[in-house]
């Protein structure tokens, strides 16, 4: 546990001859939870649950008796919100002494702190899409949420093609491509086409200039031709740097990302003060209370590259 602030420790702030002192000057990146999560209001409990059911085959010949369909219960998956709090503490003498308000500003610098903290916790659906992560929720497929090995609760439902989101090709026009019609072959849990689009680009800033390029270049990328390139305008570019790889990328159904990706605070942020009765020393604490959840895997597409 952390010693509280002393006037020892900060002889600077007891100094008038210092023209300034900064804290936090520098601006912090952006919130990216409200542009890539669906806020869902809680439901009062320590978690909750999704669940899926399955869909219908196709319709037989009549032949003078219809046949009635059945469907198979789908893959659960459980939301379990976690805890964070962090806390700061100074001694009195400090803060009444402080010539730049440096303790009074303190608090704010716990917020942001809380921000950072979120989006780090966001970030791990695309940094952790290639394992089984489960901090923040557990799917009862037990599968990455990035894989070539999708699976089904539907008996007799071939899982060979339509079930596969993960890509290990460096980004490139000719990847973009191959991920469209990847996702244009994607199944339903009875392995009925469904409607996947990609319109979302997401990666980490090393790949600025090669998404860019991809997106918004009138011909064809890299060769002396003349081809209009199919990509121009086709995609939402999404620059995260929360993203820890590299090399990476990740592009998104944007209509199925927002029903199938939930942010949910439990306990907004929230921050109090005391002081101790006995030692003079002025606490200050931040608790917030949520979790992240997909709740199915189809609206993305991954690209893990080596």
């Amino acid at each position: 546990m952390s010693a509280p602030a002393v006037s020892a420790a900060y002889g600077d702030l007891l100094d008038p001859r210092f023209q300034k002192v900064f804290h936090e000057q520098f601006d912090q990146v952006p919130d990216m939870i409200p542009t890539l999560f669906t806020n869902a209001p809680h439901n009062g409990r320590n978690n909750m649950m999704w669940s899926e059911v399955g869909a219908f085959g196709d319709w037989g010949q009549f032949s003078g008796r219809v046949n009635y369909d059945d469907v198979t219960q789908g893959y659960d998956t459980t939301m379990t919100f976690l805890e964070f709090a962090s806390g700061f503490e100074v001694e009195r003498a400090l803060y009444d002494d402080d010539q730049y308000h440096i303790m009074d500003q303190k608090p704010m610098g716990l917020a942001t702190a809380a921000q950072r903290t979120r989006q780090r916790h966001a970030a791990r659906i695309w940094n952790n899409a290639f394992s089984v992560d489960t901090f923040f929720y557990n799917r009862s497929e037990g599968v990455a949420l990035c894989s070539a090995s999708h699976t089904t609760n539907d008996p007799g439902v071939s899982t060979a093609a339509g079930f596969d989101n993960l890509s290990t090709s460096a980004l490139s026009a000719t990847a973009v491509a191959a991920a469209r019609i990847e996702g244009a072959a994607i199944r339903d849990s009875r392995g009925n086409f469904i409607q996947v689009a990609y319109d979302e680009l997401l990666y980490p800033p090393n790949l600025f200039e090669v998404a860019e390029e991809i997106v918004s270049s009138f011909g064809k990328l890299d060769t002396a031709n003349n081809n209009k390139n199919v990509h121009e305008g086709r995609y939402k570019t999404i620059e995260w740097v929360y993203l820890s790889d590299t090399n990476n990328w990740f592009m998104h159904d944007s209509t199925m990302r927002k029903a199938m990706l939930f942010w949910v605070d439990r306990v907004a942020k929230e921050f109090a003060y005391a002081e101790d009765l006995d030692t003079i020393v002025a606490k200050w604490r931040g608790y917030m209370r949520y979790a992240n959840v997909p709740i199915d895997w189809r609206w993305l597409y991954g690209a893990n590259v080596s």
